[in-house]
């Protein structure tokens, strides 16, 4: 099984470590930093070797990458990773900023039910089955975000159990969140937060999420 040093470490742009198995265009890596598609959050972009990796997905605690099929890549072998940092920043920030909004919509309406969500490098996206328009509340819940974003707290991210790889992350607004994404550090590295309101369909209400540094 792969060891994610990910978790440990999701700021880490390089790792060097072992191919583990080959089965012709996939393969998997005694350690990783690259994140595969999970909870909404997708794949980071890089490189294994120095090929380009065309697919990561997980499967039960395993995560298997897919190069070009032309890869001369062995079992033992030893190699480098090297993730686009850039794009891993961007999700993290925006992945932690779609978890303080959706904490906050179910905390301000109970009976809303989260059906959907997805992290991507430009912005994120929560669905709710919910039969009100939530443009009204649009403006108050992005300064709540907002406050708590600038409220620069320590983000906490560990194992609530590490056998079953299930983990979560804690401030001081919301009781233990379980989530096995990347995060943050800190609650100030998500920026400046912009919410907009969209309809995806009938009892549907989406929030769209964008992110952006600071004007300094």
């Amino acid at each position: 099984m792969t060891k994610k040093i990910f978790w440990q470490n999701p700021y880490l742009t390089e790792l060097e470590t072992t191919v583990q198995t080959v089965f012709s265009d996939q393969i998997t890596l005694a350690e990783t930093i690259f994140y595969a598609f999970s909870g909404g959050q997708e794949s980071d972009s890089g490189t294994i070797g120095g090929y380009q990796v065309l697919k990561a997905h997980k499967a039960d605690k395993e995560i298997y990458y897919t190069i070009t099929h032309k890869h001369k890549l062995n079992v033992g072998d030893k190699v480098k990773i090297i993730i686009d940092w850039e794009r891993r920043y961007k999700l993290m920030r925006l992945h932690f900023a779609a978890e303080v909004v959706l904490e906050l919509v179910c905390q301000k309406f109970p009976d809303i039910l989260k059906v959907g969500a997805h992290i991507s490098q430009d912005k994120a996206r929560i669905d709710f089955k919910w039969d009100h328009n939530l443009s009204y509340s649009l403006q108050a819940l992005e300064q709540d975000v907002q406050k708590i974003i600038d409220s620069n707290q320590v983000v906490i991210s560990a194992f609530s159990d590490e056998k079953t790889e299930k983990r979560y992350w804690k401030i001081n607004e919301f009781s233990q969140v379980p989530c096995g994404g990347t995060h943050i550090k800190n609650t100030r590295e998500i920026g400046m937060i912009k919410l907009k309101r969209a309809n995806p369909g009938k009892g549907r209400e989406r929030i769209e999420i964008f992110v952006h540094e600071r004007p300094y």
